[in-house]
């Protein structure tokens, strides 16, 4: 198991209840520096405390087993607006949002996502036709299809 995995695992173990889950885990070397970047979230938000109680928590145990062999920063943080949606969780924690869905062949389409399942998600999509007003309709996109979805952000 690599050093990432390891770390993954360390997080799952120390975050705050079953509502959280691990979004990221980034081991960043510049130099001779290294950053550590652990990303977290939880189904109904996440909130600094539950950051630093994992910071804390995954610091110590790093230390114990000495598995970091030079000095490190570490950072937990939530994945912010702009970090892309990952896994079919993050989605269903979306479900209610407008999303900017760009598939692998480059294709961008933009809805609000409605649904989740195990193999695609479903957005409502507003289409023009000529002449006519617009209408929404659905639109099924499996995950494989999809390179990249962030949210889009409303301030409406």
């Amino acid at each position: 198991m690599n050093l990432k995995q390891t770390i993954e695992e360390i997080v799952e173990k120390h975050l705050p209840d079953s509502s959280h889950f691990v979004v990221d885990v980034q081991i960043v070397e510049k130099g001779n520096k290294k950053s550590l970047h652990i990303l977290i979230d939880a189904d109904n938000g996440i909130n600094i405390d539950a950051c630093a109680v994992v910071s804390r928590a995954v610091g110590e145990e790093i230390e114990a087993k000495e598995l970091m062999d030079t000095a490190y920063v570490m950072e937990v943080s939530s994945p912010g607006v702009d970090f892309p949606l990952s896994s079919r969780r993050q989605y269903e924690k979306n479900i209610g949002r407008n999303l900017k869905v760009t598939l692998e062949e480059g294709q961008v389409t933009e809805g609000k996502l409605t649904e989740v399942d195990q193999r695609a998600i479903q957005l409502m999509v507003k289409k023009k036709e000529k002449g006519k007003k617009v209408v929404e309709e659905p639109v099924s996109i499996s995950f494989d299809q999809i390179k990249k979805s962030i949210v889009l952000v409303s301030f409406k």
